[in-house]
C-alpha cells in the first residue's frame, strides 16, 4: 500500500461525484474551486485512519470526499470575506463569477458533504453526522474569532491558538476521527485520532505562520512576508506584542500603523524585530510541541504495526513539508 493508492482512489471518486446540473451558474462553480490542484490531505487521513482497522477502507471514500467538499465550501467563503483575489494561483470563484454565486454554491457544497457523508453504515451513521456538525460549527466560530482579531492589538497566545484550533484544527481531527468511526474503532481509539489530527493541525497552521516570515518564496508558492504587509495576527506578531517593550514595542508599532510605501522594508524591519526578540525560536519551540502532542496521540493507538508506521510517516511528511 502506498499513499498514491489512496490519492487514485480520491481522485477517482471526485471525478464519478455529481454535485448537480442545473443552473450551470449554481453547479460551475463547485466543479471548478474541487478541481483545482490541492493536497488532499483531509480525505487521505481518512482513508488511512480506517486502513488502521480495516481492509475494506474503500468504504470511506464517499465520506472522506464529504469532508473535502466541506473543506472547499469553508474557503470559498473565507475567500469572499477576505476579498482574495487567488485560490491555489488561479482567481476565486467570486471573481470568476460574482459574490453572490459564490455565496450560494458555497452554500450548495454543504450540502453536498452532507449527502456525501450520508454513505457510511447505519450504525455509524448518528455519531458520524453529529460529530460532523460539531465539528462544522466550529469550524465558523473560528473564522469569526479571526475576524474578531482584526480590530484588536491585544490577542493572547492562548486566545490564538484557540481560535485556529477551531477554525483549522477540528477538521483534521474529524478528518481522522471519522476514518476510525467508519472502520468500527473504539471510542478512545476514535478519541486518540481526533487529538492527533487537533494537535498536528495547530502544528501546521504555526508552521504556515513561520514560512510566511521566513520561508523560501521558491518552495512556499506565495509572496513571503505577505503576512506582515497586512498586519495579520500571527502567532509570530502577538508573539512580538507581548515580548516587545520600551522602544522596540514603539518601533513595532510604528511599523504597524505607518501607511507603507516601501514593502519590502516594512518586511525587513518587522523580521529583524522578531530576531531581535527571538520571535522565531520560540515559534519553532510551539510548532515542536504541537508535533509531538500529536505523534503522543498516535503512540496511544493500538493497530497493526505496519499500518500506523505508514500513517505516521505519511503526516511527518506534511510536517516537515516547506510548502
Amino acid at each position: 500500500m502506498s499513499p498514491a493508492t489512496f490519492t487514485d482512489a480520491i481522485q477517482h471518486q471526485l471525478q464519478l461525484t455529481q454535485y448537480g446540473l442545473y443552473p450551470p451558474e449554481l453547479y460551475d462553480p463547485i466543479r471548478y474551486i474541487m478541481s483545482l490542484s490541492g493536497k488532499r490531505m483531509r480525505p487521505l487521513l481518512t482513508l488511512m485512519a480506517a486502513y488502521l482497522f480495516t481492509d475494506d477502507w474503500r468504504k470511506a471514500i464517499q465520506p472522506a470526499l464529504g469532508v473535502e467538499v466541506f473543506h472547499n465550501f469553508s474557503l470559498m467563503h473565507d475567500d469572499i470575506m477576505d476579498q482574495a483575489p487567488l485560490r491555489r494561483g488561479q482567481p476565486t470563484v467570486h471573481e470568476k463569477w460574482n459574490q453572490n454565486t459564490a455565496i450560494l454554491s458555497g452554500d450548495v457544497m454543504l450540502v453536498n458533504a452532507y449527502d456525501l457523508l450520508l454513505a457510511v453504515d447505519a450504525d455509524k451513521l448518528k455519531p458520524v453526522m453529529s460529530r460532523f456538525s460539531r465539528t462544522a460549527a466550529e469550524v465558523c466560530e473560528g473564522q469569526q474569532l479571526d475576524m474578531n482579531f482584526e480590530t484588536r492589538w491585544d490577542v493572547t497566545e492562548d486566545e490564538y491558538i484557540q481560535m485556529i484550533r477551531l477554525k483549522t484544527s477540528v477538521l483534521l481531527g474529524y478528518s481522522l476521527e471519522l476514518g476510525g468511526l467508519i472502520a468500527g474503532a473504539d471510542a478512545e481509539t476514535t478519541r486518540h485520532l481526533y487529538e492527533a489530527g487537533v494537535n498536528i493541525g495547530i502544528g501546521f497552521q504555526l508552521k504556515d505562520d513561520l514560512l510566511d516570515v521566513y520561508g523560501d518564496p521558491a518552495k512556499f508558492g506565495k509572496q513571503v512576508g505577505g503576512d506582515i504587509l497586512a498586519n495579520k495576527k500571527t502567532f509570530l506578531l502577538i508573539e512580538a506584542l507581548q515580548q516587545a517593550k520600551g522602544t522596540v514595542r514603539d518601533e513595532l508599532t510604528n511599523w504597524l500603523h505607518k501607511p507603507t510605501t516601501d514593502k519590502a522594508q516594512k518586511v525587513q524591519a518587522v523580521t529583524a524585530i522578531y530576531e531581535q526578540l527571538g520571535i522565531r525560536q520560540i515559534t519553532e519551540s510551539r510548532i515542536s510541541e504541537y508535533f509531538s502532542r500529536g505523534f503522543a496521540n498516535f503512540d496511544q493507538i493500538t493497530a497493526d504495526p505496519a499500518r500506523k508506521s505508514f500513517l505516521i510517516q505519511f503526516v511527518r511528511q506534511l510536517a516537515e513539508r516547506e510548502s
